[in-house]
């Protein structure tokens, strides 16, 4: 009688194809027992000699689905049980959930090839999915994933269907997602008069085509949430839409039907071109070609870059290209607030926005926006980190005895999570000024909590009382009785990058960059253009950008010129900057100000403003990204250090030298460039006096891709070591994720 082996596959293993995967591979090699979903993963039975058991394991990691990840797998002999075959089970587990949520996955290109193709029973189903390929996270409403656990359960599979979810050998066996035209999510076409224009789903993307083709603006509910799209190549359809979407000058993405015409229109390296194709699909910000056909100064106003995705569904895949030309496609939500994807709120927030709205009637569980991503020396850094990437679940090597929550920032704000050994970072939210913001970040915590079924015993907050996370995070611990401990903004940063590099062990020290715009530091000043040391699990600020006045609260952040005033010693060379009123007030502020700050990224922007590239931010991060533009097209030779080779970090003498050689007719671009450069080369400088050979950068202003090009051939040439956020943003995204691994690591 042979044995019987018990084997735990554990990682991203649910909702991947990979129950089907493992039947098949069984039954080619003849063995009998079964395969279910667990709280830990897959659980696997069989009937087996030892040696047939290892080679069957060492099979299934070796020849797994692409979009499974495997992190840990184990194999034990338990008490001899004989069956009969081998079976797929489904189990309705209670036990704590110990896996990583899988993400939506982009329509994969069997899928594509259904929906266009006449003599194909999917041809024209906008729902098209199979086991690698459709939303996952999206429309989850428990674990383990399990078509009654998700929202697709209310469309119960026709004969076909179902034959094909049965059949082993067909694509879509145990497919969760799947569903046709028979049996699956209907669309509705309708005006912004909420007439109904057309359900016939036969027709119905001509229908849309048509009305884009017409010059229209169409919301669009995606498996993720809603697009507002019109044609890119429209100049007064986009200029529209800003205006109804009161977006003056913020880029917005654009939809391509095909990589060859992305190839064409923009100039591409292998990794962008690789990355638009993977199974995330984001949308990455590539440098615009002489051939681009879109109406580029509409759609990114003075900048020489574009985001470009291609379609990550079978509906998008559909009307673009059927309309067969390059689509604006961006977030559908109103001014400051968090993606629509109920059918109801579209209609009553986004009607005054779109001329057409085409609803579905798949219920979305988890609101999401399109990843954004950029590199920098054929580096990925992640600008925004949503469908496709998040939930991240992250390695953090050890385990905590009681759950803990860490309630982030409160911009670019984020969650994470650690109900037990594992540790999950939800989606990037956005702003919590805004309601329907931190009503949706914290309606997302209460279903995590409810998923995962259990109560934190610990919640981390941002040392700043007023941030709406920590308000949030100290509520929620008075209700449940749970340990506060506060975490000082910056710390958080640098423990992220430290964490995400498993760099806590290390014994030799680290510098930590962290440069951002705002974070209350542990002396109540604005940090933001630090410098730390970690070694033995302490994190010590070793020295900063020299502090300047904040002023006028949070309108210094949003206009750039308020930095220049606070920063230059010549007031009256900028005066036409301000009205008389404004520039008495400012100048009366300075005379009492207490407030000061360190803050890199409101040195930028006093950059921006001394050369005139922008004095009032229309967006966030406006006048940095018109600075990061005007660098780009300066071939970098023969910059100017403004610091002058010396290691202190005097944000005004940078001004100083910056207005003289502007006084003195130096481009603007080669002094965009030079202060980027003159930044980059205070980080070596620093480095090299303290004989230190890792650094580890974070922080929004480490986005900028010139920066990180330059830093990065600098380090290599002083033979440091340099470590930037890879799986998380180097943004406020990441602040939560950091407070965990301070926790862990630095508390003591």
């Amino acid at each position: 009688m042979s044995k019987t082996f018990k084997i735990q596959i554990n990682g991203r293993v649910q909702g991947v194809g990979f129950r089907p995967f493992v039947f098949n591979l069984a039954q080619k090699l003849g063995l009998k027992g079964s395969v279910s979903n667990n709280q830990n993963g897959v659980l696997i039975f069989i009937n087996s000699e030892r040696h047939n058991a290892e080679n069957f394991l060492d099979e299934i990691k070796n020849n797994h689905p692409k979009v499974a990840v495997i992190t840990q797998t184990s194999i034990e002999e338990v008490t001899s049980k004989t069956f009969e075959s081998f079976n797929i089970i489904l189990n309705e587990t209670k036990a704590e959930i110990n896996i990583p949520l899988t993400p939506d996955f982009a329509i994969c290109n069997n899928c594509k090839t259904e929906v266009l193709d006449t003599k194909n029973r999917r041809y024209n189903y906008a729902f098209t999915t199979c086991t690698q390929c459709g939303p996952r996270y999206s429309i989850t409403k428990k674990y383990p994933f399990e078509r009654h656990n998700t929202t697709i359960s209310k469309f119960e599979m026709c004969p076909n269907c179902l034959e094909e979810y049965n059949n082993p050998i067909d694509n879509r066996f145990h497919s969760q997602t799947n569903s046709c035209a028979t049996c699956g999510i209907q669309l509705e076409f309708l005006d912004n008069k909420n007439n109904i224009i057309e359900t016939n789903q036969s027709k119905i993307i001509e229908t849309v085509v048509s009305k884009l083709e017409q010059g229209n603006i169409i919301a669009v509910k995606n498996t993720n949430g809603y697009l507002l799209c019109c044609d890119a190549t429209n100049t007064e359809t986009i200029n529209q839409l800003r205006e109804r979407k009161q977006r003056p000058n913020k880029p917005f993405a654009i939809l391509y039907s095909s990589i060859e015409d992305i190839s064409n229109e923009f100039v591409c390296s292998a990794q962008e071109l690789e990355t638009l194709q993977s199974n995330i699909a984001p949308i990455v910000i590539l440098k615009n070609s002489k051939n681009t056909t879109i109406a580029t100064n509409a759609i990114a106003p003075n900048l020489n870059q574009t985001g470009v995705m291609l379609p990550s569904s079978a509906l998008l895949n559909l009307f673009s290209k059927t309309f067969n030309k390059p689509l604006v496609a961006t977030s559908g939500n109103i001014h400051k607030s968090p993606i629509i994807s109920e059918n109801d709120e579209a209609i009553s927030k986004l009607n005054q926005v779109y001329d057409f709205i085409l609803n579905h009637n798949l219920d979305i569980e988890f609101p999401q926006d399109d990843s954004v991503v950029r590199f920098a020396n054929d580096e990925q850094l992640i600008v925004r980190r949503s469908r496709g990437m998040a939930p991240s679940f992250l390695d953090i090597n050890t385990s905590f005895e009681k759950p803990i929550l860490a309630m982030g920032a409160h911009l670019k704000s984020t969650f994470t999570l650690l109900p037990n050994q594992n540790c999950y970072t939800s989606q990037y939210f956005g702003n919590l000024d805004s309601f329907d913001v931190f009503g949706r970040y914290q309606n997302t915590i209460n279903q995590y909590l409810g998923v995962f079924n259990i109560i934190p015993k610990v919640i981390l907050v941002d040392a700043h009382s007023q941030y709406q996370s920590s308000v949030l995070g100290n509520d929620l611990a008075e209700k449940i009785n749970a340990e506060v401990y506060k975490i000082q903004h910056h710390k958080a940063h640098f423990a992220s990058v430290l964490g995400e590099h498993q760099l806590f062990n290390t014994e030799e020290k680290i510098l930590g960059v962290v440069w951002d715009g705002t974070g209350l530091g542990d002396d109540n000043q604005i940090w933001g253009g630090e410098f730390f040391t970690y070694q033995n699990n302490t994190i010590n600020r070793l020295t900063h950008f020299e502090y300047f006045d904040w002023i006028a609260n949070d309108k210094m952040a949003k206009e750039p010129r308020l930095s220049l005033f606070s920063l230059i010693e010549d007031k009256t060379s900028i005066k036409d900057k301000f009205t008389e009123t404004e520039f008495k007030i400012y100048s009366k502020t300075l005379e009492n100000n207490t407030l000061k700050t360190s803050s890199v990224g409101r040195l930028f922007d006093a950059v921006s403003s001394i050369l005139n590239l922008c004095d009032n931010n229309t967006f966030e991060a406006e006048a940095s990204m018109l600075l990061e533009h005007s660098a780009s097209t300066y071939p970098n030779k023969n910059c100017i250090d403004f610091l002058e080779g010396e290691t202190s970090l005097s944000s005004k003498k940078i001004i100083e030298n910056i207005h003289f050689h502007l006084k003195n007719g130096e481009k603007t671009n080669k002094l965009a460039a030079s202060f980027i450069y003159t930044l980059a080369l205070s980080i070596i400088k620093i480095s090299e006096k303290e004989n230190i050979k890792t650094i580890a950068c974070s922080g929004g202003v480490f986005q900028n891709a010139v920066l990180i090009k330059m830093l990065s051939e600098m380090t290599e040439k002083s033979n440091i070591i340099l470590k930037i956020n890879c799986k998380l943003s180097t943004n406020d995204e990441n602040i939560s994720f950091g407070q965990l691994m301070y926790y862990q690591h630095c508390k003591n």
